[in-house]
This record gives C-alpha cells, sequence and structure tokens, in this order.
C-alpha cells in the first residue's frame, strides 16, 4: 500500500490543524498537523503516554481541544454538523466494555440503535467478524478475543465511511488477526478511511499507507513506511552464506565495500550497508558466483523507523 496523501485537489477525509490538548500544564497532544486522504489506511504509532489515544478521542468528538481545529468531512469535530457525520463513523476503543448479559446479536441491537443503523445490519456484522455461532451466547461467556471482535462489529454498524481503531487486535489469536486485516482489505476496497494504532509494529508495517510517528504529544514523523526508511537514511542488513573454498574470497571483496557491523560465525555472514551502495554491493558478489550459496537483504523494520524517530 503506498499513497502520499490527499492530493492538492481532494478535500481530505480528516485534517487537524494545530491541534492542542492540555490538562492543567501537560501537554496530552501539542501542536499537530495531519492530513488523512479518503480511503487511506492510516496507522498512529507511539510509545505509551505519546497522545495517540487522546488524539483519536478528539479526533472523534469526545475530546475537546484546548486549541486547534479538527475536521472529519469537512464537518468540525466541536461544531452542530458534526453530529450527522459522526453517524458515519466507526470506533474500536483499546478497552471493549461490553454489558455481559446480553447476547452477541442483543449487544448489536444496543449499539444500532444508538447508531440509527439497520437492525438488518447485526447478524451480516456478526457474521463478517466469525462470531454468528455465538450470536445468541450471552457475553459473560465470551473470551477475550471474542469480545474483542464483538467490539468491530459494533463499529462495523451502519457501513461507516470512518473507521478509529484503537488496538484492534488485542486478544486476538494469529488466525483471528489474519481475519481482521482481510476484512480491512476489503473495506479499503470500499473507500472506507481507516485509521488505527498497534504497539504491534510488524502488523502494520505492510497493512498502512502511511503512519505518523508520536512522542511527547508531537508528530514526529509522517509518511510511507518506506519513505521514512529512506528519511532516516537506515542501513540495510545483509546475509550470505558462503562454500568452505569459497570464503577467503568472499572475504576479501567484502573488505572493499562499505560493509559495517559484519560478524562472521562459520561460514555465515552479517553486515550492513547504506542504501545507495546496494547495487555496488549486488555486483561485487554477483561476481563470486558458487562462492556464495545464498544471500539475502532486509529492509529496515518499522520498529527500527519507530526507535530512530521516537527515541
Amino acid at each position: 500500500m503506498e499513497k502520499s496523501g490527499p492530493s492538492r485537489t481532494e478535500a481530505p477525509a480528516i485534517s487537524v490543524r494545530g491541534a492542542v490538548k492540555l490538562y492543567g500544564p501537560v501537554y496530552a497532544v501539542n501542536g499537530v498537523d495531519l492530513e488523512i486522504g479518503n480511503g487511506e489506511v492510516f496507522g498512529l504509532i507511539g510509545h505509551n503516554g505519546a497522545g495517540k489515544s487522546t488524539l483519536f478521542k478528539m479526533m472523534l468528538g469526545l475530546v475537546r481541544a484546548t486549541d486547534g481545529e479538527i475536521r472529519i468531512h469537512g464537518a468540525s469535530v466541536q461544531g452542530r454538523g458534526f453530529r450527522a457525520v459522526r453517524r458515519g463513523i466507526g470506533y474500536l476503543p483499546e478497552n471493549v466494555v461490553l454489558y455481559d448479559n446480553l447476547t452477541g446479536t442483543e449487544t448489536l441491537h444496543y449499539f444500532a440503535r444508538l447508531k440509527g443503523a439497520p437492525l438488518g445490519d447485526c447478524a451480516a456484522a456478526l457474521e463478517l467478524v466469525g462470531l454468528t455461532h455465538a450470536a445468541g451466547r450471552a457475553v459473560r461467556e465470551y473470551s477475550k478475543g471474542m469480545r474483542q471482535r464483538l467490539g468491530f462489529a459494533q463499529a462495523l454498524l451502519g457501513s461507516p465511511k470512518v473507521l478509529f481503531l484503537d488496538e484492534p487486535t488485542t486478544g486476538l489469536d494469529p488466525e483471528a488477526i489474519r481475519d481482521f486485516y482481510a476484512t480491512l482489505r476489503k473495506l479499503r476496497g470500499q473507500g472506507v478511511t481507516m485509521i488505527l494504532t498497534s504497539h504491534i509494529l510488524a502488523e502494520l508495517q505492510e497493512r498502512v499507507d502511511r503512519l505518523a510517528i508520536m512522542s511527547a504529544g508531537r508528530v514526529q514523523a509522517v509518511g510511507s513506511v518506506q519513505g521514512l526508511r529512506e528519511q532516516m537514511a537506515l542501513p540495510l542488513r545483509m546475509e550470505l552464506a558462503t562454500s568452505e573454498a569459497g570464503a577467503a574470497a568472499v572475504r576479501d571483496v567484502l573488505g572493499t565495500l562499505p560493509v559495517t557491523a559484519h560478524r562472521w560465525e562459520g561460514g555465515l555472514f552479517n553486515g550492513h550497508f547504506p542504501r545507495e551502495a546496494k547495487m555496488a554491493v549486488l555486483a561485487a558478489l554477483a561476481g563470486l558466483g558458487s562462492a556464495i550459496h545464498d544471500f539475502r537483504i532486509h529492509e529496515p523494520s518499522l520498529e527500527d523507523v519507530f526507535f530512530g524517530f521516537a527515541d
């Protein structure tokens, strides 16, 4: 997924300008500017206390900004027109709180009435999150993962155009996580704008168009994962395996290349080199032929990028 954000001619789905939230003398959010395009999958990451959840709640209109302006589909979240826009927003909070004595179906009926969504949508939402078999069971009998999926189902009621998903895979097993992101891909294909946070950065790495890294209430960087990698000028990592007879030749060639932090273990080599040297490294190693049994290049992970900006 690669997007550069909303074009100059296209109005963004979400616009944040100079957003500030003060709690006494403490800045929970401090001068945030963001634009999120229609149909974009946007990640928001940061340490605990970075301001992510507060910014989420500000964008939802649940927490009033101390200063600045936030608009969703052109409507100010603090304006009279936002009531109508809010009906097209779905929200899955980090900590899902549900009524234990209601069944899955009754829970969704309750939320559907609150949102003005058709009750007929509830069965489809339960099926989408894989809870049809538990629709008639009381929520107190649900596991943590099932509760999380039920929370996701309520966020989908009313066919929202914007989804806010705060730590959405908490409590889900690997299969449920896979199904969750498969659902997001379908929604993205329908033009739904999605903003999500996760502490599991590997989940977001290949699944967001762009992301923002927050620290101390501020946005430190915004861009695609690849764009942020290049902005940080993080080195690439390589692994290679050599034959016993070819090890000396490989060592000699590596000695002529800008390879650093290298480590040999038997016939296995690990090292780093600058991105701009990639083609030179490949060309030099290609000439070694059968002296190399295997060769891999690894891009910096999202975790590497995050710590580079957030620390």
